[in-house]
C-alpha cells in the first residue's frame, strides 16, 4: 500500500530522521501529497494500459466476439540521492548551547535534497544525466499528443478555458496542478477578474495550499519560465497529473526504509563527524492518461 511521506513521518522512531522527513515535506509541496510505493529491489515494473478491452450489444444467436486489454510492460529503476555532510566537533561542543549544529547541518542538507528532488521531478532526463530519474515533463513528451495542451505555435497568454482544458486531459481522478510562481500570478489575476478567488485548505503542515475549482495548486521552483516555443523565449509549462496508485496516477518509488540519515563516524583527516543524508527514488507514471502538460504560457 503506497503512504504519503507525511505518514511515514508519523512512523519514523528516530527523532533526528523524522525531522528530516518533515524539513524534506515542507520544502516540495509535491511531497506533501505524492503517494510513495516501497520497492524492494532495484526496478519496479508494471503494466500500462495502451487500449481498452471492447464491449458491444449482441443479439440472440449471435457470435460473441473476444477483446481484451492491451498493455505495455514498463520498469522504472530506483536512483541513488544524497549526499555527506560534516560537522566540526569544537563549533558542536562550544556552540551547542546556542543552536545545535549538527541538526542544523542535517536540516540543511535535508533541503538540499528536497530541492534537487524537486528539480529532479520537473526536469529529470536520464539521457542527459544517467544517474537521475526521468521527470513528468520527459515523460509527458513520450505520452500520446493529447497530453500536451498548447498555448499556440508562439505560445500566449494563459487563460482559464486553455488550463480547463489542461485538467480535462488527464482521465483519471485525484489530479493536481503545478505551476511556477509567475503562471500562479497570471491564475490568480484571470480568477480575480472573473470575480472569485482561489480558495485554500490548509497542508499537512498548517501551510496552505491553494486550489482551483478543487484541484490544489502546487508551487514548484523548477519550472522555467524562459522556455522557447516558436519565437517566444518567455514561455512556461503548467502540469496536471494524477496522484498516486489506486487512480493509476503518478506515484513515487522509494526502498525500504524511506529516506535515511547515517552516521558515517569521526573523520581521519580533520576533527568532524560526517553524517551522510540519501534516499534511493524515483516516480512512475502508470497510466498515460493520467499526466499532461500546458506549454507556451506567456506572462
Amino acid at each position: 500500500m503506497a503512504l504519503t511521506l507525511a505518514e511515514s513521518a508519523k512512523l519514523a522512531t528516530d527523532m533526528v530522521l523524522a525531522g528530516v522527513m518533515e524539513t524534506i515535506i515542507k520544502e516540495e509541496h509535491v511531497l506533501d501529497q505524492l503517494p510513495f510505493i516501497e520497492v524492494v529491489g532495484n526496478n519496479f515494473v508494471f503494466n500500462r494500459l495502451n487500449t481498452e478491452p471492447s464491449i458491444a450489444f449482441f443479439a440472440v444467436g449471435d457470435t460473441w466476439t473476444e477483446s481484451t486489454p492491451d498493455f505495455t510492460q514498463l520498469s522504472v529503476q530506483l536512483k541513488i540521492l544524497g549526499g555527506d555532510a560534516d560537522v566540526d566537533n569544537f563549533i558542536q561542543a562550544s556552540r551547542a548551547n546556542v543552536q545545535d549544529i549538527e541538526a542544523a547541518v542535517i536540516q540543511q542538507k535535508a533541503k538540499a535534497l528536497a530541492r534537487k528532488w524537486a528539480d529532479t521531478f520537473i526536469n529529470g532526463d536520464t539521457s542527459v544525466d544517467t544517474k537521475a530519474f526521468d521527470g513528468i515533463d520527459k515523460t509527458c513528451a513520450g505520452l500520446p499528443a493529447s497530453q500536451t495542451v498548447s498555448m499556440g505555435t508562439n505560445g500566449g497568454t494563459l487563460t482559464l478555458a486553455k488550463l480547463d482544458e489542461l485538467i480535462d486531459a488527464v482521465k483519471t481522478k485525484n489530479i493536481a496542478l503545478v505551476i511556477s510562481r509567475r503562471s500562479r500570478r497570471t491564475l490568480q489575476s484571470l480568477v480575480r477578474t472573473s470575480g472569485a478567488v482561489l480558495e485554500s485548505r490548509p497542508g499537512n503542515f498548517l501551510e496552505w495550499v491553494q486550489m482551483y475549482n478543487g484541484v490544489p495548486v502546487f508551487i514548484n521552483d523548477y519550472i522555467s519560465d524562459a522556455k522557447t516555443v516558436g519565437t517566444s523565449s518567455d514561455c512556461s509549462t503548467i502540469y496536471c497529473f494524477s496522484l498516486g496508485e489506486a487512480d493509476q496516477g503518478v506515484v513515487g518509488l522509494s526502498a525500504p526504509g524511506g529516506i535515511q540519515v547515517q552516521p558515517v563516524g569521526e573523520l581521519e583527516s580533520k576533527d568532524a563527524t560526517r553524517h551522510r543524508v540519501k534516499w534511493y527514488s524515483a516516480i512512475a507514471v502508470l497510466s498515460t492518461l493520467s499526466l499532461a502538460r500546458l506549454t507556451g504560457v506567456r506572462p
